[in-house]
């Protein structure tokens, strides 16, 4: 699998479209400030449970790019294997795996907006 511009083969039946994760609800009501504080302290802390730091890097960018091709775009050229296709499973290609919980990936629906 190639990078910018490239397509996949014809009979890469391993390429999954990634697409947001569903709604999702946090325990309690959380500011934008918590939940950015929480994604700050996982995207500090993954890279220490195993795999490589150059995917955890991909697909920290990938989970903030708001446009889904664009992160498909990322995932692909880190070569991301993509379980779930809401990018909460992924693999890299010497089988190490990479969770991503729903907090880091989609804002929850009882957020508290600023006013």
């Amino acid at each position: 699998m190639g990078c910018v511009g490239s397509t996949p083969a014809k009979g890469d039946g391993n390429a999954k479209k990634i697409r947001k994760p569903k709604p999702w609800k946090h325990p309690q009501p959380i500011t934008k400030s918590e939940l950015e504080q929480m994604r700050d302290e996982f995207w500090d802390t993954a890279p220490h449970y195993g795999g490589q730091k150059e995917i955890w890097d991909a697909l920290r960018a990938a989970a903030a790019e708001p446009d889904l091709s664009q992160a498909q775009v990322i995932v692909d050229c880190a070569g991301v294997i993509v379980q779930n296709t809401d990018l909460t499973i992924c693999y890299d290609e010497r089988g190490a795996k990479y969770e991503l919980p729903k907090y880091v990936l989609s804002e929850p629906t009882n957020m508290i907006r600023d006013n």
